[in-house]
């Protein structure tokens, strides 16, 4: 389970986050007033996974928006384990 533990808005304003769980990597960032989130399979970092292979998601740029982004980071890990086994 990803959990937003020492995560906030006011980091993200500053530069985008990222990690991983299990084989899948996602990277947070701020994009035209919105959280924008992607997940990808490991290995790769962020800017050497193919773009068909990432998966994005928007999200409002508040703390509740960051709440609903970690659900749906939760939720397709869950959906598509498979996808992200190492």
């Amino acid at each position: 389970m990803i959990s937003t533990l020492g995560l906030s808005i006011k980091a993200l304003k500053k530069e985008p986050f990222s990690g991983s769980h299990c084989g899948m990597r996602y990277y947070l960032t701020l994009a035209d007033e919105r959280l924008t989130v992607y997940l990808y399979p490991e290995p790769w970092c962020f800017e050497a996974t193919p773009e068909d292979q990432k998966e994005r998601n928007d999200f409002p740029f508040t703390q509740e928006g960051l709440d609903e982004a970690v659900v749906w980071i939760n939720e397709r890990f869950e959906a598509e384990r498979e996808r992200f086994s190492p």
